[in-house]
């Protein structure tokens, strides 16, 4: 189950590659923690390579256009440099409690590419997409072997998606304002990041402690 919701705040970042970073994250980021954490049956999965790793996407059609339009909305707001980052919530359906929460941080990484358009300075340096695709499979390879330290998720869980963008970003129709959902006595684990010279993505998990 899933549902769309937004956050609002008042940095804005700079993007490239956004069809790289969108397809890792609404692709196969958030398909590969639904498979791990069980949010969807594991039959509704099916088997992809990506970048030399054997992954697993949710065929399952409603999933799937959710995933496509949110993927859509990112690709405009990157456009716009106005995401700065996505999150996504996992709360038991019954009592809504949040349980975890996958968070992307993007930031603007420092680069001399406008005083070099003022004819000062370096050109920024250059980074193979091979090196970005590598820094990609390590992120996921650490989401897969997540497992091993999350607690177990023992009721019928859903997740949200929440998008921080600029304060000012228009917010289209179907999505809504929200709270950050923050978990109570949480634990953090940070994984690795990726970069392409413009930009930078750290990824962290928070979960649920013990009372």
């Amino acid at each position: 189950m899933a549902r769309e919701t937004f956050s609002s705040n008042q940095h804005t970042v700079t993007l490239e590659n956004k069809n790289i970073f969108s397809h890792f994250v609404t692709g196969y980021g958030i398909n590969n923690i639904l498979y791990q954490r069980g949010i969807y049956p594991a039959d509704s999965f099916k088997r992809e390579q990506f970048y030399d790793l054997t992954l697993f996407v949710c065929v399952n059609k409603d999933l799937q256009d959710y995933l496509s339009n949110v993927l859509k909305q990112f690709k405009d707001w990157l456009e716009d440099n106005a995401l700065q980052r996505i999150v996504m919530v996992i709360s038991e359906i019954d009592s809504d409690e949040v349980l975890e929460r996958w968070q992307f941080d993007i930031q603007c990484e420092k680069t001399e590419q406008t005083e070099n358009k003022k004819g000062t300075g370096k050109p920024p340096a250059s980074k193979s997409k091979k090196d970005i695709q590598r820094e990609m499979r390590d992120v996921i390879r650490q989401i897969t072997a997540s497992v091993t330290f999350l607690p177990f998720l023992e009721r019928q869980c859903a997740f949200d998606l929440l998008a921080y963008t600029n304060k000012d970003q228009e917010i289209p129709e179907t999505w809504e304002e929200s709270q950050a959902r923050i978990i109570a006595n949480s634990q953090e684990v940070r994984l690795r990041s990726f970069s392409t010279t413009v930009h930078k993505v750290d990824t962290m998990v928070s979960y649920k402690g013990e009372d």
